[in-house]
């Protein structure tokens, strides 16, 4: 006790004082002015005040207690050094809690820094207002919350006389409710739990009347029959908590659309081409389910969907064409992103930039989360590391620049047309009822569980079966277990773990490995990639002999996993996640509800996750050496294991479903009141704008059915809504009528068209909708002096003479015109070639800006009146003023000081066409693919109109 003397004077004062004075139970506010010095409370409150004594009470009674002398010493040491750790640990805390109030003061302020920098740089002086700490103010949440309490109100249970119906898309893999395949292949892995049980959880909040999931339907005979039915109930609540009916279409469902060869079950990579398939399919689904919720909650009218949630690259394109369809917000959810994964396969240096775009079609990808960028209104993410280093990667999405443009959008300033969805972070949920949180008393004491037999050399108990097929494995399993679960894939890292398992003898003599690597019958009959891992960790284990050591059972199922976390734990085992980038990490949440510490990949989710629940170490990926210290550091230190089990049950509340389903409610109903915006100048006008944007999907949706035939109205109405077709309704042509007698004529009294009398008018695409073939004829080749007018006038004639020539086919055979030359000037040309206009079912001008159909919005004069629904559609982000302003710089770069290069050809522009006479083109460079906007760059009509030469 060298060096601790006052320690020792304190102890020898509360021997003298005896047990009496502990029995004391007043509060001691001056210990000296009552006359009575209580050496044990003054030693407590002085010293170790704040930390609980409880213990040290129940130590120093057996010290008074004994009688010999030699026990009594030593006693008396141990609680002294108690005493003197419990100090250490009181200031350590106070240290640490400074530390962070410090360090959060620090972030807060650096936030604040960089805003109004980014802020001051990039606003004019007019744009600025008073001060820049205005816009600053307006960027932090908590204000934010005040002045837009309406929409950022967190959903609750006064919500639940709402009837929302949503749709969540994830495209690929196998889905289905129940005993899923998880891990069977790379596209069946943890988005498929992913989004069914968000279905069931979403089904399940207030307001909330149907959830449809949308996958593909697959009939193939190398999968299951359950992956071809074209419905599943997963969720359905025929009464509410108040006992009302809710009625029979209520809950969550997967909705399976055919698309692609229905035969054959296609990687995701396989699937681009028939994306619009599918879009087809699901909206005439849409259509048909909006009109069955509307008889049921809608009071007649349909149910249009509250939000569209696109899951991956390949949902999100489909996402994008559905919320233009129907004018319905978009959300995102990448889960894995193209860039990022482009860079790591490149980082490792094994295939060329061209191979891994074959192998992965990873630039078809990469195209579609930028369409989807262009058109969501909101990004879900797992982890603000996706938001800054991954999503930051594209085009579509900077950090600074979205800060920006929020902080003019609540001033009403200026964007110039540029668009950026809301980014959020919203952690993915799991249910933890079936997760009991409990210590056993074998593991507070230190022993290691027993898992086989009794300790008494009894029978052994039950065990489950998954434990028995890890087992046969190992020479000891009593050992710590090192768990990772996860699909074979190269980009889980599984070989990397198993050399640094196989190459570290400390850990191979301390603990045991078990891969959990999916189900498989035959190595050869997997895919070329889950295979060469396989082979690969086969190869590792007989290189290092580690037999006897390494468990890797070929199946398991769904209802398995937890009883493997289990196992895990009781051995006071670890759980990794080596991934090269994980997304997110599920598996790192289910591993902490049970019991189990982590050691995981640096890159992605895990980070955010670590923060969250302190339950582990992150390691680099490519680090092999880091991975086996971190492996034998919590396995070899007990109390940092325990403190870590500790920690991810303490915390683990934070990723609950009804947490994450009411953050989810809360931030789309924010971006629905958004989405509005678009449709509207002023704040008052949401209310309208919104039932407005309901008008327009309704017609949206109707003039879209009205493009499939009858026989396909019919095949898709009996396969896809079968409480529809089985409710008796009419037949499907009496439904087109019907639907056909709804569809809204333009107004003639408008004020673009008063004093016009339009004439055939009865619907929209009469003729086109009962064309088999349609010919599209590319019209710009012709000049002023007449002679390839008069060649073109006849090639036309020539076309329409050889296509009516089959008699049978000519009446399904329609014409059309595209040309980029302004309705005007097509309509000269027609008249001077002496073609009728009627010749021609659709005009398509000003390079694709306008739509005509002649015969529908014609005057009695003849004059044609474009789309408006065409005009609609192509005016989803579509920034005039922004992009006039560029392009204008662009091709006159030298400024105001000299005659400019180009001038605005007025008569051919419109309000979705800009079109320039370039009077210098050697001078004139338009980056277009760096121009972030939904536009198509012409240049044929520019250099016809300056060079007079056939282009």
């Amino acid at each position: 006790m060298a060096g601790n003397e006052w320690i020792n004077g304190y102890l020898e004062a509360i021997l003298d004082s005896g047990a009496a004075a502990i029995e004391e139970q007043k509060p001691m506010v001056d210990l000296r002015e009552r006359g009575h010095f209580n050496p044990t409370k003054y030693f407590v409150e002085e010293v170790v005040t704040g930390v609980d004594e409880t213990d040290l009470h129940r130590t120093w009674i057996k010290v008074v207690a004994t009688r010999n002398a030699r026990e009594r010493s030593s006693r008396l040491e141990n609680m002294c050094w108690r005493i003197w750790h419990l100090t250490r640990k009181k200031k350590q805390l106070e240290w640490e809690e400074l530390q962070r109030l410090a360090k959060r003061r620090w972030e807060r302020e650096l936030v604040r820094k960089d805003a109004t920098e980014d802020l001051a740089e990039d606003l004019s002086e007019g744009e600025k207002g008073d001060t820049v700490s205005e816009l600053i103010h307006a960027e932090t949440p908590r204000v934010s919350f005040h002045s837009n309490a309406s929409s950022l109100e967190l959903w609750s249970d006064d919500k639940k006389e709402k009837k929302l119906y949503i749709i969540l898309i994830s495209l690929h893999g196998l889905v289905r409710g129940e005993n899923m395949e998880l891990g069977r292949d790379s596209d069946t892995g943890g988005q498929v739990k992913y989004v069914v049980e968000l279905s069931r959880a979403l089904a399940k909040m207030p307001g909330v009347y149907r959830v449809d999931l949308f996958t593909r339907q697959v009939l193939s005979p190398e999968v299951d029959w359950s992956y071809g039915e074209p419905t599943e109930m997963l969720t359905t609540a025929s009464e509410d908590a108040d006992g009302n009916d809710v009625g029979e279409s209520s809950g969550a469902y997967i909705i399976r659309i055919p698309f692609g060869p229905r035969d054959k079950y296609l990687h995701k990579e396989l699937l681009w081409p028939y994306i619009q398939e599918f879009v087809d399919g699901a909206l005439a689904h849409i259509l048909n389910m909006s009109k069955v919720l509307g008889e049921q909650v809608g009071g007649g009218q349909p149910v249009w969907p509250y939000v569209i949630h696109g899951h991956y690259a390949d949902a999100g394109d489909s996402a994008a064409l559905l919320s233009g369809a129907l004018n319905v917000p978009m959300v995102l959810t990448g889960h894995s992103l193209g860039r990022n994964k482009l860079e790591q396969l490149l980082k490792q240096g094994r295939q060329s930039k061209e191979d891994i775009n074959s192998m992965y079609k990873i630039m078809r990808r990469i195209e579609a989360e930028e369409l989807s960028l262009d058109v969501a209104e909101l990004v879900i993410t797992s982890t603000q590391q996706e938001i800054e280093e991954q999503w930051g990667l594209y085009d579509g999405f900077d950090v600074k620049l979205e800060k920006i443009l929020r902080a003019r959008a609540r001033r009403g300033v200026n964007c110039h047309g540029r668009y950026m969805p809301r980014m959020v972070v919203i952690p993915p949920g799991m249910d933890f009822s079936s997760v009991v949180v409990q210590e056993d008393a074998s593991e507070v004491d230190g022993e290691l569980p027993t898992v086989i037999g009794g300790t008494d050399g009894s029978s052994p108990k039950a065990i489950p079966t998954i434990w028995s097929e890890v087992m046969r494995f190992l020479t000891n399993p009593h050992k710590p277990m090192i768990l990772a679960l996860s699909r074979p894939d190269p980009k889980k890292n599984i070989t990397t773990l198993l050399k640094a398992f196989g190459e570290c003898r400390p850990l191979r003599e301390l603990a045991n490995l078990t891969l959990i690597m999916g189900n498989r019958d035959d190595i050869d009959e997997m895919t070329g990639g889950n295979a060469s891992v396989l082979i690969t960790v086969l190869k590792l284990i007989d290189k290092y002999d580690l037999y006897g050591l390494v468990a890797y059972p070929k199946h398991h199922k769904q209802t398995d996993v937890p009883d493997i976390y289990r196992l895990a734990a009781k051995t006071k085992g670890v759980f990794i996640n080596p991934a090269l980038v994980e997304p997110f990490g599920l598996t790192l949440i289910e591993a902490a509800a049970h019991g189990l510490p982590m050691v995981a990949t640096k890159n992605g989710g895990p980070v955010d996750i670590q923060r969250a629940l302190n339950n582990g170490l992150l390691v680099d990926p490519h680090d092999q050496q880091a991975i086996a210290d971190a492996l034998l550091k919590l396995v070899s230190e007990k109390n940092l294991w325990h403190d870590c089990r500790r920690n991810g049950w303490k915390n683990i509340h934070l990723y609950s479903w009804p947490e994450h389903c009411r953050t989810y409610l809360t931030k789309v109903a924010a971006c629905r009141m958004r989405h509005t915006q678009w449709k509207t100048d002023t704040p008052g006008d949401e209310v309208s704008a919104e039932v407005s944007s309901l008008n327009d999907s309704l017609k949206d949706v109707h003039d879209m059915s009205l493009r499939l035939s009858v026989d396909d109205k019919a095949s898709l109405t009996g396969s896809l809504d079968p409480v529809a077709s089985s409710s008796g309704e009419p037949d499907v042509q009496d439904q087109v009528k019907r639907v056909l007698s709804k569809i809204k004529k333009p107004e003639t009294n408008s004020k673009e068209n008063e004093g016009v009398k339009l004439e055939n008018v009865p619907s929209k695409y009469p003729i086109l909708r009962r064309r088999h073939r349609l010919v599209v004829l590319i019209l710009d080749c012709y000049d002023s002096n007449g002679l390839p007018e008069k060649k073109m006038a006849q090639i036309i004639q020539d076309i329409f003479k050889a296509v009516r020539l089959d008699t049978q086919n000519a009446k399904f055979t329609g014409f059309a015109i595209s040309t980029a030359m302004p309705v005007s000037e097509t309509m000269e040309f027609l008249k001077s070639a002496k073609i009728q206009v009627n010749e021609f079912d659709a005009l398509i001008c000003g390079s694709g800006s306008e739509v005509y159909y002649p015969g529908t919005y014609t005057a009695e004069d003849g004059k044609l009146f474009a789309d408006p629904d065409y005009a609609s559609h192509i005016a989803f982000h579509w920034g005039y003023e922004g992009l006039k302003k560029t392009i204008w710089k662009l091709m006159n770069p030298e400024g105001e000081q000299k005659s400019p290069c180009a001038e605005e050809d007025v008569k051919s522009s419109n309000a979705h066409c800009v079109a320039y006479f370039v009077k210098e083109l050697s001078k004139v460079y338009i980056p277009i693919g760096n121009i972030r906007t939904n536009s198509i760059f012409c240049l044929n009509l520019m250099v016809a109109a300056f060079t007079g030469q056939e282009s």
